[in-house]
């Protein structure tokens, strides 16, 4: 445990500052004291340029910087890169970068001929740039933990996703039925699907270019059913609202969706609020504008909860694993779930 100091030092990038300050907030009342972010000054030159000047003493402190790398995706890492850079001069004894949101995560393995993996590129920034471990949620592939070669913790939302269905379906879980949008997300959602006791079906894309859907079947009799659409990123939101569609024509009763990450670009909103589902759930990992605040049927639920706590395991050298289980999850979330 750090001497110089009783708890973690968290320091805010501009990518998401509401889930910076509730994460400080419930420090302070795991620290039973006020806990506030380390005073910076983050700025843009005239031409652009990002300038960062750190306001207090982080000499030999424990550092995480909180900073998804979400649109606008290069402004976003090149502030989390110079943030590093400045903590690294300035004789902090380590940095931990929490990267709610890990942009350019899609960009994974190589699709085709002379394509970059800029997922790997932008591993090898973040390890050069002096970060010494990193914590995210809910990569997009699980093996950019293996780009790195330095300890990557990845949590996952589905424990608080879970917690939430448990509380919002109470009385109705026999009718519930969790769907993968697509084939490469079944182990997403047969982990969910496991959590809280439900059947799985799938829903099959065939895709002949990227953002458009050819053609979709269900694998599976939803006929009745309450369906659960799960997936990690929500973009521009075509696939989900096509998905959603044809679980209706498919005789499901209701569908709702399950995303991690809401992107939400383009005419997503607008397509989720005409959409035939009844409730579209996202988490705070990417700050959420005014139009998804306002939109009657996007619910967000807030991951601080479980960040803090994992920022605090880390700091404390305990398990970070610990937090994907639901019985270590629901006492952190109580206020917010009470009876479920």
């Amino acid at each position: 445990m750090p001497s110089h100091s009783t708890e973690p030092k968290l320091i805010a990038g501009n990518a998401n500052q509401s889930l910076s300050k509730a994460i400080a907030r419930r420090m302070g009342m795991h620290r039973g004291s006020a806990s506030e972010l380390v005073s910076a000054r983050i700025e843009r030159f005239t031409d652009a340029e990002i300038f960062v000047e750190v306001f207090e003493n982080v000499r030999g402190e424990d550092m995480f910087i909180i900073q998804s790398t979400s649109n606008p995706a290069n402004d976003n890492l090149m502030e989390l890169l110079i943030m590093t850079d400045a903590l690294r001069r300035s004789s902090a004894a380590r940095i931990t970068a929490v990267i709610p949101y890990f942009g350019y995560a899609r960009q994974d393995r190589r699709t085709k001929a002379r394509t970059p993996i800029s997922a790997k590129l932008v591993a090898n920034m973040l390890t050069e740039a002096g970060i010494e471990r990193v914590l995210t949620l809910d990569l997009h592939a699980a093996q950019i933990q293996g780009f790195f070669d330095i300890p990557v913790d990845n949590l996952y939302a589905s424990p608080v996703f879970a917690l939430d269905i448990l509380h919002r379906f109470k009385g109705g879980m026999q009718d519930l039925m969790v769907v993968s949008p697509d084939v490469g997300g079944v182990a997403r959602a047969r982990e969910l699907a496991k959590r809280i006791g439900a059947p799985l079906s799938i829903v099959d894309k065939r895709r002949e270019k990227p953002g458009e859907v050819a053609e979709m079947t269900v694998i599976g009799d939803v006929t009745g059913k309450t369906c659960i659409i799960v997936d990690d990123i929500c973009d521009t939101a075509g696939t989900l609202c096509k998905a959603a569609e044809v679980l209706v024509e498919a005789g499901a009763a209701e569908v709702h969706a399950y995303i991690t990450h809401g992107v939400l670009s383009g005419p997503a909103i607008e397509r989720v609020g005409g959409s035939v589902m009844k409730s579209l759930v996202i988490t705070d990992s990417i700050e959420p504008s005014e139009a998804v605040r306002n939109c009657s049927n996007i619910r967000v639920v807030p991951m601080a909860p479980m960040l803090t706590q994992a920022i605090l395991n880390i700091w404390n050298g305990t398990s970070v694993s610990s937090l994907f289980e639901l019985d270590t999850i629901e006492p952190i979330y109580q206020g917010l779930y009470s009876e479920v």
